[in-house]
């Protein structure tokens, strides 16, 4: 089964503590392989171990599987396709077979993958002072979309704009789904040059003190006008 570890793409809906407990007990009485895809660690709480609970809980409670990590993101390496994938195996001959299956499948589809980002991201995760420093990073970027969200709420509530919009701020990491319609969606873009998803998703990285009063009102117009 693929998990998102945090910072759901697209929901932006993370399962609580307790929510990944009861994910975790049910696959472990189905013996499911859960797969984790980690491309947003650091970009939910800001907190890299935090942001790893998931992963860490079920690497705790004696999971085989598999985490597929991302660093185009986290890191700024999205030129790069930087990343890794970790296993985590009940027996060194297990881990061996898979090891071999891997280094098959690696040579087929990419052969030699590039160096230059790997040797970057090992570079920082390496240096104290350096990993310190993408902490702190981590940390301003997660609280900026944190804060346009909180911005973006608190400006729905002060035009009242029609419906419940909890969601904004319930919602955690880069994307959010904003709750707008198709319909709405297409006006938003046609009328305002505000352009999202059909399915009303928008990426919160977008939204900065200079736009948030402008795409809101135009959010507004769309939610009174377009039905």
């Amino acid at each position: 089964f693929l998990l998102h570890a945090c910072a759901h793409n697209p929901t932006g809906m993370d399962p609580t503590s307790e929510q990944w407990i009861q994910i975790r007990d049910a696959m472990r009485v189905k013996q499911h392989i859960p797969i984790f895809d980690c491309a947003y660690q650091g970009f939910a709480s800001g907190d890299l171990n935090r942001d790893a609970y998931s992963v860490r809980l079920f690497v705790n409670s004696g999971f085989e599987l598999f985490i597929a990590q991302s660093f185009s993101k986290n890191l700024g390496l999205y030129s790069e396709r930087c990343g890794c994938l970790t296993m985590v195996c009940s027996t060194s001959s297990a881990m061996e077979r898979c090891r071999s299956q891997l280094a098959y499948i690696t040579r087929a589809l990419v052969s030699n993958p590039p160096a230059f980002g790997a040797k970057v991201a090992t570079l920082i995760m390496n240096t104290p002072e350096l990993y310190y420093e993408w902490e702190e990073n981590l940390a301003v970027m997660s609280g900026r979309i944190i804060k346009m969200r909180k911005k973006f709420y608190d400006i729905l509530i002060k035009l009242k704009t029609p419906g419940n919009w909890d969601h904004i701020i319930e919602q955690i990491g880069p994307f959010c789904y904003t709750g707008l319609t198709r319909k709405q969606s297409i006006a938003i873009r046609e009328k305002f040059h505000i352009y999202l998803t059909d399915t009303g998703r928008i990426s919160v990285t977008g939204l900065n003190d200079k736009n948030i009063q402008y795409f809101v009102q135009s959010f507004d117009w769309v939610v009174r006008n377009i039905h």
